[in-house]
């Protein structure tokens, strides 16, 4: 191994510049992050403006992680390269990643390994776990822009079931943004939604959802697909009759709504697959809102649900630097 004993990982995302050096042993060495900017009042980046925003942010973090390791322990480069690991799957993003990976590799006379934006995303929560070591299992992508449920064997990942519209991210999102919020929003409405929890009084059966104050129609299941857009239509007519005092109240509902819909969805698959083993990644898979009423209603069923350490379940090159680490000394 040579004393070569760290990957260096690297993800480009939508909304995030990541690097992160993991070692031989497993340990998260470096976990460097940094937010791409958003205009207030805006609900997101185009894909020129977060490709440029990569190129001015991954110099200065390579430099000052550069700066806290030796160099000559770098064993590898492990960069996010697109989006999913199928054929067609792009995003223009990826490439300020892959650009910097391959100097850096050829820098470090290091071998550069890619793999997809959604294998680190499963990784990171997945390393460590219960399964860890699991062949087969079911898991949940639940970001921004991505609302699927996979089941993944081996090192094949497949798709059955998914938002045919827009994704929880996308609905938590704007309705945070027509609030006044800072793009993203997830973090904050999650902070709402479990304040208003912690002073309701009243559980009622399914996911300790209470009676309806605003009457947010539940999501049909479609087999193993969903439509949300047509939430989103219905909280915006609601917003404009909200007033300031009953936000967090509303903000709880429309997280009760979304973790109802996975509950249901995750049962359905458990059936259907006769899978019982289901890992949840991406950045809404963080909240701990919706963590909680996904456990609670499972409590007695026989599943096993595994949720990463929230810093972990949002965008990151953690994952894909473990991956970087199998792919060179497994």
């Amino acid at each position: 191994m040579c004393n070569q004993d760290l990957i260096l990982g690297i993800d480009t995302s939508n909304y995030k510049t990541s690097l992160a050096l993991t070692s031989y042993s497993g340990e998260i060495v470096i976990d460097s992050r940094k937010s791409l900017v958003v205009k207030q009042g805006e609900r997101g980046l185009r894909q020129s403006h977060a490709l440029f925003q990569h190129m001015e942010n991954l110099p200065e973090m390579i430099e000052t992680l550069l700066q806290q390791v030796k160099k000559e322990r770098i064993g590898a480069i492990a960069v996010s390269d697109r989006p999913r690991p199928v054929e067609g799957s792009y995003m223009p993003v990826f490439k300020a990643g892959i650009q910097f990976g391959r100097v850096l590799a050829s820098c470090l006379n290091v071998p550069i390994f890619e793999f997809s934006h959604q294998e680190g995303h499963l990784e990171a929560v997945k390393h460590g776990s219960s399964l860890e070591h699991e062949k087969e299992y079911l898991a949940y992508h639940l970001s921004g822009g991505t609302c699927e449920l996979l089941l993944v064997k081996g090192a094949s990942v497949e798709i059955i079931g998914s938002s045919k519209d827009i994704s929880f991210g996308q609905v938590i999102d704007r309705i945070g943004v027509a609030l006044q919020m800072d793009f993203p929003a997830g973090m904050e409405m999650d902070k709402l939604a479990l304040l208003a929890k912690k002073s309701q009084s009243q559980n009622s059966l399914n996911c300790g959802i209470r009676s309806s104050e605003f009457k947010l129609k539940r999501i049909p299941l479609d087999g193993l697909s969903i439509n949300l857009s047509g939430l989103e239509t219905e909280c915006q007519r609601k917003l404009e009759h909200l007033n300031s005092e009953n936000k967090g109240n509303f903000i709880y509902e429309l997280f009760q709504i979304i973790s109802i819909c996975l509950c249901q969805l995750t049962e359905k698959a458990v059936l259907e697959t006769n899978c019982s083993k289901i890992l949840f990644s991406g950045g809404v898979s963080s909240s701990i809102f919706i963590r909680e009423e996904i456990m609670k209603y499972f409590t007695e069923k026989k599943v096993d649900l595994v949720f990463g350490n929230p810093v972990l379940s949002s965008d990151n090159a953690v994952g894909i630097s473990f991956l970087g680490g199998k792919k060179l000394w497994q």
